[in-house]
């Protein structure tokens, strides 16, 4: 099945309430960590990449790099770009044959949001691909994007309206988590998800995902939550990986099985959230 667009990947997931990870990978170490995790797990799988990223590699370079990994399995895996603020990175990255971006319009008015997202969700028609929403910021800056504060609420209509009439595909509402690791447990609006569910039937994204409690996931994930995303946690294994292996093999200069070890742990994380969530065997 290889590549697939992201309802291919999310509407059994919304249909079935089960969670489909979304991990923010960085290189191709960490993207071929994950894709054979989601092999082994027969998992489906989202790759996010940031921004920041998109424009360190090169959205073409990314692109290929995802294909060629990708279709070395059998499972679906999908390609997104991950919090995008500028509408011209959007569609770029929509030209170059990725699946699906979140424009990421919260810095903006709700009207030239809402603007703006149903300009990128018209132009990403024309190429099969397919837009997130978000309206308020989530707390926390992520590769260089985002508010040290959460944005503002806005009134519940606004958002059903948001949702229902940009030509979105799925959304990111505000509640209450925030990207990076916890300090303390987050007062999770609940309510505010099952409200928009019930109003627009519209898979949901659940952000800011490192850290949450397994109960937390479990009970946003029955409610609608079928994108939940993951990045500080992968960026931590990771660096830990390298760290403990060059720590314990201080005279051994042999990349591959560096390399090899780091991408061990990348599957063995991503196996982890994949029974976690419900996708593990789902593909």
């Amino acid at each position: 099945m290889a590549v697939v667009s992201l309802p291919e990947v999310m509407d059994p997931a919304y249909q079935q309430r089960y969670g489909v990870p979304a991990f923010n990978a960085f290189d191709d170490i960490s993207l071929d960590g994950l894709i054979r995790g989601a092999e082994e797990a027969r998992s489906p799988l989202i790759i996010q990449i940031s921004v920041k990223t998109f424009m360190y590699w090169g959205g073409q370079v990314i692109v290929d790099t995802f294909r060629t990994m990708a279709d070395r399995v059998s499972v679906p895996v999908t390609l997104h770009l991950d919090h995008c603020p500028d509408p011209e990175i959007a569609k770029e990255s929509i030209r170059l044959g990725w699946n699906s971006v979140l424009f990421d319009g919260s810095a903006e008015s709700f009207e030239e949001n809402y603007r703006i997202t149903k300009e990128i969700s018209a132009f990403a028609k024309q190429y099969g691909a397919h837009v997130e929403g978000e309206v308020v910021a989530v707390t926390g800056v992520e590769d260089g994007v985002g508010s040290e504060t959460e944005g503002k609420l806005i009134p519940l209509e606004q958002e059903i309206d948001f949702v229902l009439n940009t030509g979105l595909y799925c959304y990111a509402p505000p509640i209450g988590t925030a990207h990076g690791f916890y300090t303390s447990a987050p007062a999770i609006r609940y309510d505010r998800m099952e409200e928009t569910v019930a109003a627009t039937n519209t898979p949901m994204v659940l952000h800011g995902g490192s850290g949450l409690e397994d109960e937390v996931f479990h009970r946003l994930i029955a409610l609608g939550a079928a994108k939940v995303n993951i990045s500080t946690d992968l960026k931590k294994v990771y660096a830990d990986a390298f760290r403990t292996y060059l720590e314990a093999k201080p005279t051994e200069y042999n990349p591959l099985k560096l390399i090899n070890g780091v991408r061990n742990e990348v599957m063995k994380m991503a196996r982890h959230y994949f029974e976690l969530f419900g996708s593990e065997g789902k593909a």
